[in-house]
């Protein structure tokens, strides 16, 4: 079975619709399944306070609905999935009104059990990173969909030798949401079992 591939485009179009599309661009030239943003209300979501040096940066990459539909019409396009991580319920509507085909929960949003429901009810499959999960077990959320759970450590960038690839379950993890700088991890996940990367 083909493993499937995420690029986690996030943030990282700064903000530039342009930038945005050479990354789907560039997700789909280099074999990726999906092309994945972050979309969120900045506010909200965020510190604003001095301590997060970030805070400019978040609310100049936040999307509005009109870019949400015009990079999921881009991503169509070019027969690359868009897909979302998604954290608060009037852009899940936004996304429900985009078609999008599933939902990715991020680390930060596991706890979040009114998003969670959300997403739940539109009875689309889910995919969750459980990088802040501090549970011994993997969560229950009471989906009668299956839910596909991403190994993570949310560190920015992990260290390899911090991930312990051949200790990692994929039977009961799907796969691996990777923070490493480079292949390597992905690859050895892929070999380990990892359907998802």
């Amino acid at each position: 079975m083909k493993t499937e591939l995420i690029a986690e485009i996030g943030q990282n179009h700064n903000g530039d619709l342009d930038l945005a599309k050479e990354l789907i661009r560039y997700a789909k030239d280099s074999g990726a399944d999906v092309a994945k943003f972050q979309v969120y209300n900045a506010k909200e979501l965020f510190d604003s306070s001095e301590k997060n040096k970030w805070f400019e940066y978040n609310c100049k990459t936040e999307l509005t609905r009109d870019q949400i539909f015009f990079l999921a019409e881009y991503s169509h396009k070019l027969n690359i999935e868009f897909m979302a991580s998604v954290f608060d319920i009037e852009r899940i509507e936004w996304l429900e009104d985009v078609g999008v085909k599933r939902y990715k929960i991020a680390s930060r949003s596991i706890y979040d059990e009114q998003l969670i429901k959300a997403l739940i009810e539109t009875g689309k499959p889910l995919i969750a990173s459980l990088g802040m999960w501090e549970g011994n077990k993997i969560p229950n959320f009471n989906s009668k969909r299956a839910i596909d759970y991403l190994h993570c450590i949310s560190k920015y960038p992990t260290k390899l030798e911090e991930l312990f690839i051949k200790k990692i379950d994929f039977k009961t993890y799907s796969g691996l949401s990777d923070h490493t700088i480079g292949i390597t991890a992905a690859c050895s996940a892929i070999v380990y079992g990892a359907k998802i990367i």
